[in-house]
């Protein structure tokens, strides 16, 4: 990596320092090439065999009316609740953004690909959108929990056998972004093995 330059190098570390889950953003449109550009560099995450196993599928304005549908319908799945008040408040958690990026692992037929590789490449590939985000001082949170893992949901978003959901990026212009959280140390989380 002998291309990048020492201010390059502080820029790229201090980006991963200074990233924060932003949950609170403004209604305000966000302009398709910002999005497109979030794509762009999630596109760049590394995968076993260059198989680039992610998928995304870019939800604004009333398309996000796909990702309500699957809440209340996982929802309703779950509970059997049928009321229609509870079943719409569901369906609202998907406005929370004015963009929501579902990321999908869509495994490649190479026989070499591993199902938690092409997994753990997508979830790079996601890591990537959100420092992307951060970049372009965009605000997002990586969502996920039961109901995206749930088969009504995966049924709804008429993924095959082999894909999974493995988040929901919301987007959107930060209201306000959280304060530094503390970390452990590196001390706390490395053993070295030395000989």
């Amino acid at each position: 990596m002998s291309n990048v330059s020492s201010a390059q190098r502080e820029a790229i570390l201090k980006a991963l320092k200074e990233r924060r889950t932003v949950g609170r953003v403004k209604k305000d449109e966000v302009p398709k090439a910002l999005i497109e550009q979030l794509i762009d560099a999630a596109t760049y995450a590394p995968s076993h065999y260059n198989t680039q196993p992610w998928k995304f599928i870019v939800m604004t304005g009333e398309g996000r009316s796909l990702l309500g549908e699957g809440y209340a319908k996982v929802h309703q799945a779950t509970t059997g609740e049928s009321d229609a008040e509870k079943l719409e408040k569901e369906a609202k958690k998907a406005f929370r953004a004015p963009v929501v990026i579902a990321a999908i692992c869509s495994p490649s037929e190479d026989p070499r690909a591993i199902m938690e590789e092409e997994m753990a490449a997508t979830h790079a590939a996601v890591q990537n959108l959100l420092l992307a985000a951060h970049a372009l001082e965009l605000g997002a949170i990586w969502r996920s929990g039961a109901p995206l893992y749930h088969p009504v949901m995966h049924e709804h978003f008429q993924l095959s056998d082999k894909e999974k959901l493995v988040g929901l990026v919301y987007v959107g212009y930060p209201e306000l972004v959280p304060a530094v959280p503390t970390r452990r140390s590196v001390a706390d989380v490395t053993t070295w093995v030395e000989a």
